[in-house]
This record gives structure tokens, C-alpha cells and sequence, in this order.
């Protein structure tokens, strides 16, 4: 019978009209600090929770809202903690790396690699607790270096814990290229540990399903955990307002700004000519490897999945994705009183 991901793909729409209105909010400076969109994840995200029932847990990285978002958190709730109102969903003081869910059993942080060991941590409850559920574990591939993912992964799989750990991999940590720092492959170093490890394109959303389906039923019937490695992109960057991006949508400007202190970088003391023209050629090779890593459409999981439904159903989704959030964040702009209005792109 053929699957359908029309629920998957809706989930997807959700999420991105939640994150670019996020964005808009921020640019108004309603949102203060840096903000990590999950802008690219949309179908990473949706196919693996599209899994995940009552009882089971998500553990979050610093890009939380996505994930949230799935799991069925209050949209009025996340905006409100984000615009840092004592009504927000953690009463205003875990801003958007911070955010947790007892009703969900949803918790995220900003400290990098903690989403595993709090992941088996759930999972060991699980177990003890709710038979048959499971926990998930959301993190970059940055963070597959902190040694706490790694006694995280061996503990779970010497216990058979039923956690699934989500590798996203865009390829960067934060600045740097992932590959420059990271040695081997990260599906043999999970199954190094016996945990069963798949490798998906985290842009198709059917493939990303398939693959969480079975990483589920494992971990469900007490197979031991599951690690899912998915390739995806942030279109926004690091965080919204990333500089290495505002040189490709504004050009002639960012140019214009980096020109100048480049140049007295060449020219000044320190360093012979060789080692400056070799740091100007890194730099030059990295601004041009993260233009090509986020602006090719194939980069694009609402584009990459765009297959799965109809031309109709995707643009009555959309639209009643976008006035769902709208409306979510009407009220919570009302309450908090910042007013004003607030349109989610899309």
C-alpha cells in the first residue's frame, strides 16, 4: 500500500511558517539575542516524529522550535517565551535554546552535545515506566565530538535503552567545515558502539520516514537504540543574521564591508605573504562553500519533497499553515503587548 505523507508534509509547512514568522519577529527586534532558526530541517524533522506517539520523549538541541512544533506544543506558548513573557512556556525564562514540555516530555538546551545523555536518560525511563515508549535525541554533527554523546551511545547500547539519536548534518560547525575536524564516518563510529545506523538524504522526507520507521520498531519492540545520520541545510545559517550568508544576499554592500579591513589584513604587519594569502584563500573557499551548500534548490526540503502531494493540497496546506501561526502569534503579540502585525512568509 502506498504511504501517505500528506500529514508529514503538513507538519513540514507548519514548521517553516512558525520559523519565518520567528524571523520576522526578530528582525522587528521583538526577539532579542541570536536566534537559531531550523529553517532546512523541515523534513528531517517531520519524518522522524511522525513516529513518535503519547509517552514517548524528544530531546532538543539549540534549535528546538521545529521539533516542538511537531510534537504539537502551543504556538502561542513558544512565541510568548521568546518575546520573554512571564505567559511564555517557560514563564519567559528559557528564550528559544531553553525551552521544555512536561506534557510532551520535550526538553532542549543550548549546551552542545547534552541532548543524548538527557535522550537515554528518558530512554532508561521509558523502559522502567512506559514499556514500549521511546526517546529521541535531536543534535548537529558538530556535536558527535563531545565525548558525553559518546558514553551516552556505548551506555545505551550496553542497556538496550530505547533511544533513536538524530544526527542533522549540514556540514558545518558553525564556521567551520565539519569534515576539517571531525575524522571517519559517523555511521561506523555509532556502529562501533552496536548500534544499528542508517544513512538518509535528511531533504526527502518519504526517505527520512522510512528510515525512522525502522530505527521506531526496533527501539520499540527492545532492540537496543537506533542512530539515524541525515544530511540537511540551514538557510538562515548558524543563526539568523549569519554575516558569512549576508555576503551572498547582499553582495555588493557585505563586499564593500570586508573589502576594506581584508586589505589592511594583506598589507599590515605580521605574517609573511604567503600565510596571508593562504588565510584569504580559506576564507574565500569557505564563504564560497556555504553559498553553495545553501543556495542550490535541491537544498531546499519544502522544494525536495515537494513531490509527495499534490500541487492542490500543497498550496490549501500552506495556506492553512500560515494562518494558523498568524493567528498563534496575533494573540501572543495582544498579550504580551507588543502589537503590531506580523506576516509569515512563505
Amino acid at each position: 500500500m502506498k504511504q501517505d505523507f500528506e500529514p508529514v508534509y503538513r507538519q513540514m509547512l507548519r514548521i517553516r511558517a512558525f520559523e519565518e514568522s520567528l524571523a520576522a519577529l526578530w528582525r522587528r527586534g521583538l526577539i532579542s539575542g541570536e536566534l537559531h532558526l531550523g529553517i532546512g530541517e523541515e523534513a528531517l524533522i517531520a519524518g522522524v516524529l511522525a513516529h513518535a506517539r503519547h509517552g514517548d520523549a524528544v530531546t532538543l538541541d539549540h534549535r528546538s522550535t521545529p521539533a516542538l512544533v511537531a510534537r504539537g506544543v502551543d504556538l502561542e506558548s513558544m512565541v510568548l517565551e521568546m518575546l520573554g513573557s512571564k505567559e511564555g512556556l517557560c514563564r519567559g525564562m528559557g528564550g528559544h535554546m531553553h525551552m521544555f514540555s512536561r506534557e510532551h516530555l520535550a526538553a532542549s538546551s543550548g549546551i552542545v552535545g547534552c541532548s543524548v545523555p538527557l535522550g537515554a536518560g528518558f530512554a532508561l525511563a521509558a523502559r522502567e515506566l512506559r514499556p514500549g515508549s521511546v526517546a529521541v535525541a535531536f543534535l548537529g554533527e558538530g556535536a558527535m565530538n563531545q565525548g558525553m554523546v559518546l558514553e551516552a551511545l556505548n551506555l545505551a547500547s550496553v542497556w538496550k535503552l530505547p533511544l533513536i539519536v538524530v544526527c542533522k548534518d549540514n556540514g558545518w560547525a558553525i564556521t567551520t567545515r565539519s569534515r576539517s575536524v571531525t575524522a571517519g564516518s559517523l555511521v561506523k563510529r555509532a556502529g562501533a558502539f552496536d548500534v544499528r545506523a542508517l544513512k538518509v538524504n535528511g531533504m526527502r522526507a518519504d526517505r527520512v520516514w522510512w528510515a525512522a520507521r525502522e530505527a521506531f520498531e526496533r527501539a520499540r519492540r527492545g532492540d537496543g537504540p537506533g542512530f539515524i545520520h541525515a544530511k540537511c541545510a540551514h538557510l538562515e545559517g548558524h543563526f539568523l543574521g549569519d554575516p558569512l550568508l549576508r555576503v551572498f544576499k547582499d553582495p555588493g554592500e557585505q563586499l564593500r564591508e570586508i573589502t576594506v579591513p581584508l586589505t589592511r589584513a594583506v598589507v599590515s604587519g605580521g605574517g609573511g605573504v604567503t600565510t596571508k594569502a593562504a588565510a584569504l584563500g580559506r576564507i574565500a573557499r569557505s564563504l564560497s562553500e556555504i553559498g553553495l551548500d545553501t543556495y542550490l534548490p535541491h537544498h531546499d526540503p519544502m522544494k525536495a519533497s515537494a513531490r509527495l502531494v499534490s500541487d492542490e493540497a500543497r498550496e490549501r496546506m500552506r495556506d492553512e499553515a500560515r494562518v494558523e501561526v498568524q493567528e498563534a502569534v496575533m494573540r501572543a503579540l495582544a498579550r504580551s503587548g507588543a502589537g503590531g502585525e506580523v506576516i509569515a512568509r512563505g
